[in-house]
């Protein structure tokens, strides 16, 4: 097929949002946790989406960096820590992407201290969906078990039904109207906290380097020669988009973004085929943005956070699942010793501890060969 095409049809605009499990409990968590502005985040997830959609040519979604995600909600980053992270790991990928070296740290990063990382993530997330959910159980059992019937359909997004589910709750409890208003409203310029940079760096952004290089663009990248072999999809092409949009997205009061094999699959699955699906969802988001912002605002302050919870339980899950995989004693050592460190201190510490360990363990190993031949 062309990989140029556009089509504006219902599977397209189904496979827009297939990756609402995703993005979601994140816009949410960003929103009702940390404060960011609803009007800039929509507006600013609209133009990256739009421009994401003409880069490529193909629908090669556009999500939050998980690891930053979740330590800025689990942490309850303000909006300026946030914008902060964003591009200062936007001037990293960019560098990245223009010096080719993405390829060769997402090749030397071993996936136990990979896995490691990501599973100490879902246990942070897993912890904040439990302060969530555990003043209302039935809701969050309720939600769970719609994920779980709805996991297995196509036609019915979780994401779409769990929202329905909220709006109910809402009006039963009558916290406020859910009568929408379009009203046109432009966000107000970001404050940005550079002089805390470092510190939230040093909590999630340089952790988030290798995650971000092996799923959002090694895999991604593979994922989507499978799907258009003539796409021009490349590595270098993903780990410079990255850095352009969190070097934007943040000075429009956007989140950190970056691709993800996950979510390529989750709207091809739905049925996302050209990038007539990321034009689809960009002017559905600046459209929200633009006209809907107090409304979706309201409407997300309101969240039922027993729903919020078990989506982002959910989440966690899916993090913590590829360290179940692991089987052999040298992986799971060299993941217990990046997960550990990683719990306690911060991300980056597991993430050089384990790193560390792997190639100080494979030098003395190759030193004793040399030794005893």
């Amino acid at each position: 097929m062309t990989t140029s095409r556009f089509k504006f049809n219902a599977h397209e605009f189904a496979g827009a949002f297939g990756d609402l499990g995703t993005l979601l409990p994140f816009v949410i968590g960003f929103i009702a946790v940390c404060g960011l502005d609803a009007a800039a985040l929509f507006i600013s997830l609209g133009i990256c989406n739009l421009l994401c959609g003409l880069l490529f040519r193909v629908p090669i979604p556009l999500q939050p960096m998980k690891l930053i995600a979740v330590v800025a909600i689990a942490g309850q980053w303000t909006p300026a820590m946030l914008y902060a992270c964003g591009i200062a790991t936007g001037i990293i990928w960019t560098i990245l992407g223009l010096s080719r070296t993405m390829t060769v740290l997402g090749r030397y990063t071993p996936v136990p201290v990979i896995n490691g990382i990501q599973a100490a993530l879902g246990i942070l997330l897993g912890y904040k969906a439990y302060e969530l959910i555990q003043t209302q159980w039935f809701l969050a059992i309720l939600s769970i078990l719609i994920i779980m019937a709805c996991s297995r359909s196509r036609r019915v997004p979780a994401a779409l039904m769990l929202m329905l589910l909220a709006a109910v709750v809402i009006w039963l409890k009558k916290d406020i109207s859910l009568n929408i208003q379009p009203h046109f409203s432009l966000p107000k310029l970001p404050h940005i906290a550079f002089d805390q940079t470092w510190e939230v760096m040093l909590q999630a952004g340089f952790a988030q380097i290798p995650l971000t290089a092996a799923n959002a663009i090694i895999a991604t990248a593979a994922l989507a020669r499978s799907y258009w072999p003539e796409s021009p999809v490349t590595e270098k092409k993903l780990a410079l988009s990255i850095g352009l949009f969190n070097l934007a997205a943040p000075l429009s009061g956007g989140m950190p973004l970056c691709h993800g094999a996950g979510g390529l699959a989750a709207q091809h699955t739905f049925g996302a085929r050209t990038c007539g699906a990321k034009i689809i969802e960009g002017t559905i988001m600046l459209a929200i943005g633009l006209f809907l912002a107090g409304s979706i605002a309201s409407l997300l302050t309101a969240f039922p956070e027993a729903i919020l919870g078990a989506m982002l339980l959910v989440v966690a899950f899916e993090l913590i699942k590829p360290a179940g995989a692991i089987r052999t004693r040298p992986d799971l050592v060299l993941l217990t010793i990046t997960l550990l460190p990683a719990l306690l201190f911060n991300m980056a510490a597991g993430f050089l501890l384990g790193i560390g360990w792997h190639y100080t363990r494979k030098k003395l190993s190759k030193l004793t060969l040399e030794k005893n031949p």
